[in-house]
């Protein structure tokens, strides 16, 4: 069968479609995070009401904390997380609870049981966590002062882990 020019450029055209199609699906792809690379910025309200901004923590170590409240690591480790925000928020560190999965409620009972000290951010549509790709929790982001990734632990966190990973930007 011959090709009539009409033809051609159907084809043409559906060739180009998909090259397009195949490109525009590619950019919304979230690359992922590698240590030592920059980490997506981002701001949020918390549970306070209060805005909390990525940007307005630089020159700062930040831990990000993605948790549900049924995770049996979280509860056992907020209190190592507010013992250790404690002692070092004066000197510069921020930690954040980002919560993608639990409602409003759940969430506010959770932070008055274990008596979370520092802000909480519920993530509705899972925006904050899809671009850290975070696809299991709990998962806890440790960032550098220029907002570089130090580690990405899956799990239970302990003070001895924070100390090594953050430990070198508090002065004692």
């Amino acid at each position: 069968m011959k090709l009539k020019v009409s033809d051609s450029r159907i084809q043409i055209i559906i060739f180009f479609l998909l090259i397009f199609s195949l490109v525009a699906c590619g950019k919304d792809k979230v690359q992922p995070l590698k240590k030592g690379g920059k980490v997506p910025v981002f701001s949020a309200i918390d549970m306070e009401g209060n805005e909390f901004s990525l940007a307005g923590f630089a020159g700062r170590p930040v831990i990000l904390r993605f948790w549900s409240t049924d995770c049996k690591f979280c509860r056992a480790d907020t209190p190592v997380f507010n013992k250790y925000y404690e002692k070092y928020k004066e000197q510069g560190l921020m930690i954040t609870y980002i919560n993608t999965t639990q409602g409003r409620d759940a969430v506010q009972e959770f932070i008055k049981e274990l008596e979370v000290v520092f802000p909480v951010i519920r993530d509705e549509q899972g925006k904050i966590a899809a671009s850290y790709n975070v696809k299991l929790q709990p998962m806890t982001i440790v960032l550098s002062p220029e907002h570089t990734l130090l580690a990405a632990i899956l799990g239970g966190v302990s003070e001895a882990a924070l100390a090594e990973l953050v430990g070198p930007y508090m002065v004692e």
